[in-house]
């Protein structure tokens, strides 16, 4: 399995490098993008109406790996269905558009005769990432009153996933 490079290397706000199509065009497209990692954008109840919508919020303009949003789901994810089981609706709010370049750089005995250094270093596709701004929703969960304590616990593990310092907005319905 490929090792990634550290998330402090895509975090910054970059030229957005988005187009990607299935079919052969005849304009230019981003060849070979790697499918994301998010395999669900919502779980739990949809369809049942909860007083409590509570959401987590990116504090600074930032650009989040597929991987790491998926990894944020799952955690927010596990631990509300443990504790609340079905009684939450848990929603991704941003899709990961923007395409990540690697460059790669050969290393080891004998890797300057054939490595082309940085040459041409346009990289190949890795990954996607989500394009963030300040104060833009993450994550949404909506819980009943009962719930809210376990709604802010998930949503905090859910931070601790992401590459930017987030805070969590609670609303109430009045339904």
């Amino acid at each position: 399995m490929a090792k990634l490079r550290p998330a402090k290397c895509y975090r910054k706000l970059e030229r957005p490098y988005t187009r990607k199509s299935k079919k052969k065009p005849r304009i230019s497209y981003v060849k070979g993008v790697p499918e994301s990692k998010i395999r669900k954008f919502e779980t739990g109840d949809r369809y049942k109406k909860f007083p409590l919508r509570m959401f987590l919020v990116a504090r600074r303009s930032v650009q989040i790996r597929h991987n790491a949003l998926e990894a944020a789901r799952i955690a927010s994810n596990k631990f509300l269905s443990t504790k609340l089981g079905n009684e939450f609706f848990l929603k991704i709010l941003v899709y990961p558009h923007h395409v990540l370049r690697e460059n790669k750089l050969a290393t080891g005995a004998g890797a300057d005769r054939y490595s082309q250094g940085m040459r041409l270093a346009f990289g190949k596709p890795i990954g996607t990432a989500a394009r963030v701004k300040e104060n833009q929703k993450l994550i949404e969960v909506r819980v009943n009153e009962d719930g809210e304590n376990m709604g802010k616990e998930a949503l905090k593990r859910a931070s601790m996933k992401l590459p930017t310092p987030c805070k969590i907005i609670i609303e109430q319905k009045n339904a």
